[in-house]
Order: C-alpha cells, then sequence, then structure tokens
C-alpha cells in the first residue's frame, strides 16, 4: 500500500469554512465512486486553521496522470471541484493551475 500525502488552503473566511466543512459530512455519491475507481482505497483529510492536509492510500492501479485523466473526462468531477474552488486556495509552494500539492516526505519512523 502507498500512501501520498497533499496540502492545499482554505479561504480565510469562517463562514466558508463552516460550509466547506458541511460539504464534506456529504460528499457526493459520485466523487465518492471516482476516488474509489482511481484506485484510492482511502482518504483522510485534516485542517488546521485554513491549512488542509489530505492523506490517501492507494493501491497498485493508482498513479496521479491516471486520477487526472479520469477527473477530466468527468463533467460531474470538473462540477464538484469548480465548486471547492469557491472554498479553496492553492498554497504558496503551488505551480500555476495545481490545487492539492504533493507534499514530499522528510521524516519517518
Amino acid at each position: 500500500m502507498t500512501r501520498h500525502v497533499l496540502a492545499l488552503d482554505l479561504k480565510d473566511d469562517p463562514k466558508l469554512i463552516e460550509e466547506y466543512l458541511e460539504i464534506h459530512k456529504a460528499v457526493w455519491p459520485e466523487i465518492l465512486e471516482s476516488i474509489r475507481d482511481a484506485g484510492i482505497t482511502a482518504c483522510d483529510m485534516f485542517r488546521a486553521g485554513t491549512r488542509m492536509v489530505m492523506i490517501l492510500e492507494v493501491d497498485d492501479t493508482f498513479s496521479f496522470e491516471r486520477k487526472n485523466a479520469m477527473d477530466e473526462a468527468s463533467p460531474i468531477v470538473q462540477k464538484w471541484e469548480a465548486f471547492m474552488w469557491t472554498f479553496q486556495l492553492a498554497i504558496p509552494a503551488a505551480k500555476p493551475g495545481e490545487k492539492w500539492v504533493i507534499m514530499d516526505q522528510i521524516f519517518a519512523l
């Protein structure tokens, strides 16, 4: 099992953050299906203030290239992602157009 950790920021607006948290209590079923279909076996998200961290556990079928292609081909995923940008901001380390940024592991025990 492989694990990836990614980071993203939320807009610094308490009302938007509260709405974002509520939305994630009932993620659209099609989004959950797209996550699983991409080979993601577990997805955990954490928040500290406006900083978000997402931990993905993936199987051998997963690749970011495949997931991106699947997402680009899905109108419902595109709708979800556009909606999520209402709440999200790229972190300073993001490249132009990059949303969630893959974090580098610097320590393991």
